[in-house]
């Protein structure tokens, strides 16, 4: 099985959003995305209320999400 990657359609430019991570410079935060799937939204719920996205765009936001999480190492740090 082949996984097709699509996190090139995540863009992080300082002058858009602050700088954080949007879909294609369209000013749809992937944190945006990830609280509506979180929320229990579908896909295809999303997509209608944001038309300007297709399926690929919300499976970017997921696997930079996946990418995020992929650390070596977490510590405690004590305040």
């Amino acid at each position: 099985m082949v996984i097709k990657s699509y996190i090139d359609r995540i863009t992080i430019r300082p002058d858009i959003c602050h700088g954080k991570p949007v879909i294609r410079g369209m000013r749809y935060p992937v944190e945006l995305i990830l609280d509506l799937l979180g929320s229990g939204m579908t896909i295809e719920e999303i997509l209608i209320d944001y038309s300007l996205l297709d399926r690929e765009d919300i499976l970017a936001c997921i696997q930079y999400a996946s990418q995020l999480t992929k650390v070596k190492l977490i510590r405690k740090i004590v305040a």
